[in-house]
């Protein structure tokens, strides 16, 4: 039974999933491993095994979004110009060529997983694509640029921060959100959503803290 949230029901959708998901999102911002990264303290193996994890995180939602179309709330997000995948595959090829694209990560295996069951009803693929896209036009457009200077990059090896067809990210954000706040959810579903948002952002720290086991190897 789902137990709803009083402080944030009566919200807006996407105010809801930014307010009832703060602690998850702080959380997952405070890891050591991207502390360390925002740093400059992470070498490039350790960049590149971070890609290989989101490899899997994005192969996975992609597929699942576009399997899911026929769902309305799936279908008013869906953009195939927030898609990461062939971005994360060429900037491997700059950080690290020859290495084979899989991983052997059980937080990106629980990951997965997750992406994968929550394919029974589209506002659980909604709260993971918000989750993600929206970080990556947001705080992801800073560590693009942190990691364009630490490494002397010049532009090369950080697609996945680039989104060529989105030209003000702040404009699309909001036009993002108020489709979210237009898909009409009643309390329950909105605080399923919410929820599952809070999920995500534990994923996510459970890949930063699988990584952080190896920060020692990653030291730069």
């Amino acid at each position: 039974m789902t137990v709803l949230d009083e402080t944030t029901v009566d919200l807006p959708l996407s105010a809801a999933m930014r307010e009832g998901s703060q602690a998850e999102h702080q959380a997952a911002e405070d890891s050591s491993f991207m502390s360390s990264l925002l740093d400059g303290r992470v070498n490039e193996r350790g960049y590149a095994d971070y890609l290989l994890r989101l490899r899997v995180v994005y192969a996975t939602m992609e597929a699942v979004v576009r399997d899911h179309l026929d769902d309305p709330a799936v279908a008013a997000v869906h953009d195939e110009a927030l898609e990461r995948l062939a971005a994360i595959d060429a900037d491997l090829d700059h950080w690290c060529a020859d290495t084979e694209r899989t991983v052997d990560s059980p937080a990106a295996a629980a990951y997965r997983s997750r992406l994968e069951d929550a394919a029974g009803w589209g506002g659980l693929l909604v709260a993971h694509h918000y989750t993600r896209y929206l970080g990556d036009l947001s705080g992801g457009q800073a560590i693009g640029r942190i990691l364009d200077r630490t490494f002397d990059l010049d532009g090369a090896g950080i697609a996945f921060y680039d989104f060529p067809e989105i030209e003000k990210p702040k404009l699309y954000k909001d036009a993002y959100r108020a489709r979210l706040d237009a898909l009409g959810l009643d309390d329950a579903d909105k605080q399923r959503v919410v929820d599952e948002v809070k999920v995500a952002f534990r994923l996510n720290q459970e890949l930063f803290r699988e990584l952080a086991g190896n920060l020692a190897a990653y030291a730069r």
